[in-house]
């Protein structure tokens, strides 16, 4: 069982229910948000609108929300109108990966540290990366490096690390697609087992669902079956018992209600899963009046049927096990 200080312990206390579960939402896309933003308005995109929907996505929706995942770079007037008792997650990467070269490689806010992300008031340093396990050694050696000092960096901060890991294939472009959907299982699960190991100091894993639901049976529709929903329950019961870190479940972009059937699948499955840091699924609808009609329209949709959808989570999460099963509080 990996030990923690108290001082770690009291941060996540600060980022999950009395309960020890991680109810959490996810407002930290920058570069994918400011597009849907300007695509909603039929406008080129602007540095407000981004910082003023993610203010709204705050206020209206972070009483409902153990904790909160916002950037930096646009979010931190989010995070001073949040509810009082809600925690706070903030990212270390920059948005997307460097396209100049292969590997997806990443990189961090280049005015950022630890010690600022504390500073800030932030609860936990979160950091994504973007792996795929079979992709050649001096890439993820690399990857694995950078993720140690990221580690290292929390680790004498005394700050909770939360390590994002979104797979890929570096040979199938489309990640949407079937041919993706047949790998998708074994990468998630090989990658969570890298990251669980001690040298990298990860507190909390956030993790994909490890498969895509739109080719579950029961959820395909047009498309092909790949996975029937025992197979899909016992890959997450696999993936439970792949790490002995705290680990939560990201949306990936999936519907409210695609989102909440995963999540009750690994309760069926009995997936000792510790949470969820959901977004899209819970605000994205929320854009189109936002960016189209006003700020008034897009509070109106998030405070109603954003309401709703992290209610609807939060009843799900009835499944999920507290962080404390599997973290130590050194004495």
């Amino acid at each position: 069982m990996k030990t923690i200080s108290a001082a770690v312990a009291k941060h996540m206390a600060n980022l999950s229910t009395t309960d020890g579960i991680i109810s959490a939402l996810a407002i930290d896309q920058r570069g994918s948000l400011k597009k849907m933003l300007a695509e909603a308005a039929n406008k080129p995109a602007d540095e407000t609108t981004i910082v003023d929907f993610k203010k709204a996505v705050s206020s209206e929706l972070t009483p409902y929300a153990s904790s909160i995942l916002t950037d930096p770079e646009y979010g931190l007037p989010a995070t001073k109108v949040r509810d009082k008792n809600c925690g706070l997650l903030l990212s270390y990467e920059k948005t997307g990966y460097d396209t100049t070269e292969p590997g997806r490689m990443p990189d961090l806010i280049a005015n950022q540290s630890g010690l600022r992300i504390k500073n800030e008031g932030g609860d936990a340093i979160k950091f994504l990366v973007y792996y795929d396990p079979d992709e050649g050694q001096e890439i993820n050696d690399k990857k694995q490096a950078f993720v140690e000092r990221v580690g290292a960096e929390a680790k004498a901060n005394e700050l909770p690390f939360f390590l994002e890991v979104l797979t890929y294939d570096a040979n199938i472009a489309d990640a949407k697609s079937e041919e993706f959907a047949k790998v998708k299982a074994d990468k998630v699960l090989k990658t969570m087992k890298e990251f669980s190991k001690p040298e990298y100091d990860v507190t909390v894993l956030k993790v994909e669902i490890p498969f895509n639901i739109k080719f579950v049976e029961g959820y395909n529709g047009d498309n092909n079956v790949v996975y029937t929903q025992e197979e899909a329950k016992d890959l997450l019961k696999k993936q439970s018992e792949i790490t002995d870190l705290p680990y939560i479940f990201l949306s990936a972009g999936v519907t409210s209600e695609e989102f909440i059937a995963e999540i009750k699948m690994a309760e069926e499955a009995g997936a000792d899963f510790n949470g969820v840091l959901c977004g899209r699924a819970t605000w994205k609808p929320a854009i189109k009046p936002f960016a189209a009609e006003s700020e008034t329209a897009g509070r109106k949709w998030l405070s109603t049927h954003g309401r709703e959808n992290i209610e609807n989570l939060n009843e799900a999460l009835k499944g999920a096990k507290s962080w404390r099963d599997k973290l130590e509080v050194a004495d």
